[in-house]
């Protein structure tokens, strides 16, 4: 159900297909993407409950985009600095991930994201800044 964006110019990247990464909405004007997730058994940890790891790489799977669709894909974000609110456990399953753009400047890049699960719950927050690159400099 992926919808058309800047994104499509580039093959998606095998950790975000391992994460079932679905664009469902993007809206570049507002630096808003949202993004649709498959939490897979396999990143459960012992108590059944998806690894942290995974829902930290489902949050920057949302930020990154976020920034390439405000942006028109002409920079490219590196995550300097990461700070994650786990507030729910996640169970396997769908996932939504909601990524905004804070504040792009010339450099630097300020953006955040949540993740929630099919009840509307949310499970985890994260906020970062961003290293921006010309993306003719960051992909070769």
């Amino acid at each position: 159900m992926s919808i058309p964006t800047v994104l499509d110019r580039f093959p998606t990247p095998p950790c975000a297909t391992l994460l079932g990464l679905d664009i469902i909405d993007a809206n570049p004007e507002e630096g808003l993407v949202r993004i649709a997730f498959t939490a897979r058994p396999e990143f459960c940890n012992a108590a059944g409950n998806v690894q942290g790891g995974f829902l930290t790489a489902m949050l920057d799977d949302c930020m990154g985009p976020a920034i390439l669709i405000a942006s028109d894909a002409k920079v490219f974000p590196s995550t300097i600095d990461l700070n994650v609110q786990f507030l729910a456990p996640a169970k396997p399953g769908p996932l939504i991930g909601t990524g905004r753009v804070v504040q792009i400047g010339r450099t630097i890049g300020f953006v955040e994201a949540e993740l929630q699960d099919g009840s509307g719950t949310t499970l985890a927050r994260a906020r970062a800044s961003v290293r921006l690159t010309a993306l003719s400099r960051a992909i070769t």
